[in-house]
């Protein structure tokens, strides 16, 4: 272990310079100016062997249980222009400073520990389980509204007629069931081939994001209210709808308002804009062009979504 001790010259009294170092824990001396600083891997020394080299008159800015976690704390000390000292003890490392500096010395602490939080971020890897069971569940999604829609060619209209989404029929006789399976139905191919293609993809996003189960039924919580949204505000007037257009734009509004929370939380305000910008875009571009386009329910659906995936990342 080498161990590097400066005298300063008058000429440096101004702006000391600070090499390389591997001493651990850090100690000065006031009156000849001496600097020993720790490295970044502190061997672990006994308190008794260090105590002829720390001042007595020090305040405790803090305690941590590792050596490491100290010393990240003693860089903040450091980038304020103040000295440190970290000692070992029962308790874990005390962060020793200068009694004059103690009070800026714990504020720049508590902006540490704030700015700390949910970094770094988990990493991406741990979602690729989830991602692929949730691209089959998406699968079989498809499969089960391709087969609706076999059925619906096969009885014309019937299908439409009893679960289409209806605001009077909803409102009015109390057919609550159209609110889900107007998702289902769709009007011809290409309003199907459309769905399912965005469909298998933003689902698959949401169950590897959110959760398996959980982006499930935020998914359909989202897409319902959706509906339940869209219908009240045409009633009593008459209004039809069906498609799963609604749902992939609540599975948009889950994702976005997810991202939402989770940078609102890290404060990385610039990435916060770029998720909004990059939500209102696609709905945008991809929820009000076309004649028979209902972007009314596209608007409430991704609305819904926003709201809940929002919520559903806050922490508890």
């Amino acid at each position: 272990m080498r161990t590097e001790i400066r005298r300063l010259g008058n000429n440096e009294r101004k702006r000391p310079e600070l090499r390389s170092f591997s001493l651990y824990p850090l100690a000065w001396n006031k009156a000849r100016r001496w600097y020993l600083m720790p490295g970044m891997a502190p061997p672990d020394i006994p308190a008794e062997a260090t105590g002829d080299l720390i001042p007595d008159n020090l305040a405790e800015a803090g305690v941590y249980p590792t050596a490491a976690a100290g010393f990240d704390r003693g860089l903040v000390v450091l980038a304020m222009g103040q000295s440190y000292c970290l000692v070992p003890s029962d308790a874990g490392y005390r962060l020793l400073v200068e009694p004059p500096a103690l009070e800026a010395v714990r504020e720049q602490l508590a902006c540490y520990e704030r700015e700390s939080v949910g970094w770094p971020p988990r990493p991406a890897a741990e979602d690729l389980p989830a991602r692929s069971i949730g691209l089959f569940a998406s699968l079989v999604w498809a499969l089960v509204v391709l087969a609706v829609f076999c059925c619906q060619d096969e009885w014309p209209g019937r299908l439409d007629a009893a679960g289409a989404l209806d605001t009077q029929a909803v409102f009015d006789q109390g057919e609550w069931w159209r609110l889900g399976t107007a998702l289902f139905l769709h009007a011809d191919l290409g309003h199907l081939v459309s769905n399912l293609f965005s469909g298998i993809f933003v689902f698959a996003v949401v169950r590897s994001t959110i959760g398996r189960w959980r982006g499930w039924l935020l998914l359909a919580i989202a897409s319902v209210a959706g509906n339940f949204a869209i219908a009240g505000l045409n009633y009593p007037g008459p209004y039809r709808s069906i498609g799963a257009s609604t749902a992939v734009f609540a599975g948009l509004g889950l994702l976005t308002g997810r991202a939402i929370s989770v940078l609102r939380r890290t404060h990385r305000w610039r990435a916060l804009f770029v998720a909004v910008a990059a939500g209102v875009t696609l709905l945008g571009l991809y929820g009000a062009g076309g004649t028979h386009t209902d972007v009314g329910a596209h608007a409430t659906g991704f609305a819904a979504g926003l709201v809940l995936g929002f919520a559903a990342a806050v922490p508890r």
